[in-house]
């Protein structure tokens, strides 16, 4: 059992390490972004995150029809 868990604990020290090595060897290294927004190829296809789509729709239209209200209660 504690082989086991020393195996295991070695593996996720050795995934680590290797997951790293962009930061550890290279000057002001770190990790890419995974953000939808920030992929060239995603952006190029136009396709944004929930949240940068959601903004873009909720803003005002100003070619919008103004509605008229039809909610009026009917006296009988």
């Amino acid at each position: 059992m504690l082989k086991l868990a020393l195996l295991t604990l070695a593996f996720v020290a050795i995934s680590l390490a290797l997951l790293s090595l962009r930061i550890i060897l290279v000057r002001g290294g770190r990790f890419r972004s995974m953000h939808i927004g920030h992929s060239a190829a995603m952006r190029k296809r136009g396709i944004h995150c929930v949240q940068s789509m959601d903004t873009m729709e909720r803003k005002d239209n100003p070619n919008c029809v103004a509605e008229r209200s039809t909610d009026k209660k009917k006296k009988e």
